[in-house]
């Protein structure tokens, strides 16, 4: 089949990481804009989790479609790394890089691997609490314990630096790299982690403090 036989070959290797890339950061902006409730109130965010909730079809379709491409981009990721190892090259090679972060570069897959140690400690946390415990409670319950918050917070600093250069190949990737929007393209390498890190590690910061004590 031509798409097993694209998937296969280097270029095909990289264009799929990146529109799984894609697909992982449209998440992280739907789930930031359901978690971006809780500074609303505690019955804002429980109404959100709520009319989520009440589709479990869509719920299970959903969640299903974003495990395999997850699975997908961690398994090409680490493809991808050993190759380029052997070969003695970057992860991503390409002649004009207007972005210098090689921190971000070398440790991309050791990020990954935190990411995805933080995404099943935060599923088993939430999906076997207490029966019939509210969800909110669970947020509150959950990281307003110290170590249990302060993973997450390691875990956002992981992967803000994931994504300061996963954004980047991603757009190289998809050739977006023209002298008129590399001033952009750098400074979004920046901003993009960064909001991610403030909008959820607040969150954490938030419970851990106790100033949600009343949330």
């Amino acid at each position: 089949m031509w798409f097993v036989r694209f998937v296969s070959s280097s270029i095909g290797k990289k264009v799929t990481m990146a529109l799984s890339g894609l697909m992982l950061l449209l998440f992280l902006c739907s789930h930031a804009a359901g978690n971006a409730t809780i500074y609303m109130s505690r019955a804002v965010f429980q109404g959100y989790a709520d009319e989520l909730h009440s589709h479990p079809l869509i719920v299970i379709v959903f969640s299903t479609g974003l495990f395999l491409v997850f699975l997908a981009h961690i398994s090409l990721g680490l493809l991808l790394f050993l190759q380029n190892r052997q070969a003695g090259a970057s992860r991503y090679t390409v002649s004009t890089r207007v972005v210098t972060n090689s921190l971000a570069s070398e440790t991309m897959p050791y990020t990954g691997l935190c990411i995805l140690l933080f995404v099943l400690i935060h599923v088993f946390g939430f999906a076997f609490g207490p029966t019939g415990e509210m969800i909110s409670d669970t947020v509150k319950r959950l990281l307003g314990h110290f170590f249990y918050g302060l993973f997450y917070l390691v875990a956002f600093a992981a992967l803000a630096l994931h994504l300061s250069h996963g954004f980047w190949s991603m757009l190289q990737t998809f050739g977006v790299n023209h002298p008129r929007y590399n001033k952009m393209i750098n400074k979004l390498t920046y901003i993009v982690p960064l909001f991610f890190l403030l909008l959820f590690g607040g969150i954490v910061l938030y419970f851990m403090t106790g100033r949600g004590a009343s949330f």
